[in-house]
């Protein structure tokens, strides 16, 4: 690893300045990344401008229509909350399962979806809760913002501030994890909103492909019929799914219709429950 100079900034302000004040700097949010990446020598930066000091982005705040997450909030604190755990259970059951405790204590919501890996979690739960991104300059919708892989909206030196997400009538995750990083092979959130106010059901899936995608042919059988049967007979094509070490592309197109077909049980029975918005 190069050497590299460090600010611990504590506010948005003096964030963006100190990094613009580097030649190729970049901001660490929980480092459960750009740390290994930059051990390994892949990137090299003239400076790491850390957000953990700003204590702003740092919060969780629910009404009865949004559940508000700042950028720096670790996993394990969103998995942890008994407001979101009220309001969007299948949001903290997302957070739970995320990598082991260590990483659920580092890793943050901002830095996940900022780094938009095409196996992490939270795209999944931005993209089908239909979230908005706030950034230090404006609001992008959760259709614009995931771009390609490791690519996202964000423009050079802006910074995540929160994540809006609205409370739905029902929503819940299932992945099958890969068994040592417990990343996404392929992960499906299902979320069941109102059809005439809200567009109805959104199905996003990660892992299974470059970046994380809806599922418009779910979307419309569930619109109609929110039960697993309704989407027995349909399927992703193989082609353009990811094929590596882990799972075939072939595997990971039927792994999408098992783990819809999960999340979508799961979250009738929460909502049966009591769980989630009534």
């Amino acid at each position: 690893m190069q050497d590299f100079s460090f600010k611990k900034p504590d506010s948005l302000d003096a964030a963006v300045a100190a990094l613009e004040a580097q030649e190729d700097g970049i901001y660490l949010a929980g480092g459960q990344t750009i740390l290994p990446v930059m051990k390994f020598g892949l990137a090299e930066p003239t400076g790491v401008v850390d957000l953990s000091g700003i204590a702003d982005l740092v919060k969780i705040e629910v009404t009865d229509k949004v559940v508000s997450i700042g950028a720096m909030t670790t996993h394990a604190a969103v998995a942890a909350s008994v407001d979101i755990r009220r309001a969007l259970p299948g949001l903290a059951d997302l957070a739970g399962l995320i990598g082991d405790p260590q990483v659920r204590n580092r890793g943050t919501l901002g830095g996940s979806i900022a780094n938009n890996d095409p196996s992490a979690d939270y795209p999944a739960a931005v993209l089908a809760l239909n979230a908005t991104v706030v950034t230090n300059r404006r609001e992008i919708t959760a259709d614009d913002f995931f771009v390609d892989m490791f690519e996202t909206a964000l423009e050079d030196g802006e910074i995540i501030t929160r994540v809006d997400f609205p409370i739905t009538d029902c929503a819940a995750y299932a992945k099958f994890a890969n068994p040592a990083s417990r990343y996404a092979v392929a992960g499906v959130f299902v979320a069941k909103r109102n059809a005439k106010t809200d567009g109805g059901v959104r199905v996003a899936v990660t892992g299974a492909g470059p970046v994380v995608f809806r599922v418009p042919d779910m979307e419309a059988a569930l619109d109609g019929d929110f039960s697993p049967d309704a989407i027995k007979n349909i399927s992703v094509p193989a082609d353009g799914l990811n094929n590596d070490i882990h799972a075939s592309a072939e595997y990971r197109s039927h792994l999408i219709g098992v783990m819809a077909e999960r999340a979508i049980k799961t979250a009738k029975e929460t909502n049966n429950k009591g769980g989630g918005a009534q």
